[in-house]
């Protein structure tokens, strides 16, 4: 997310009365329904883990246990809700 100045966007009416609530702050304004992006849509974050948890799984029914949390850096509740959720994926809930 970048920063835009007020005054180059917005009539000086408008910035006056936003100053009248919120002077010299940050504000954040939130998108439209409509234009709205899903988590991860922009970047590849969404693929990779899912291709991480994939690979937890795919470690997991070959046996490997404790020692999933340490190779991936993660807890081993995280470990067990990757697994539950891949589970689930696998036997289609």
């Amino acid at each position: 997310m970048s920063y835009k100045k007020a005054q180059n966007l917005l009539p000086a009416e408008l910035v006056e009365l936003i100053q009248n609530y919120v002077d010299g702050e940050y504000i954040y304004i939130p998108r439209r329904e409509d234009n709205k992006k899903s988590w991860g849509s922009s970047t590849a974050t969404r693929r990779e883990l899912a291709v991480r948890n994939a690979k937890i799984f795919n470690d997991y029914q070959t046996g490997m246990t404790i020692t999933l949390a340490e190779k991936y850096y993660l807890s081993l509740k995280s470990i067990q809700r990757i697994v539950l959720q891949e589970k689930r994926k696998s036997t289609n809930f």
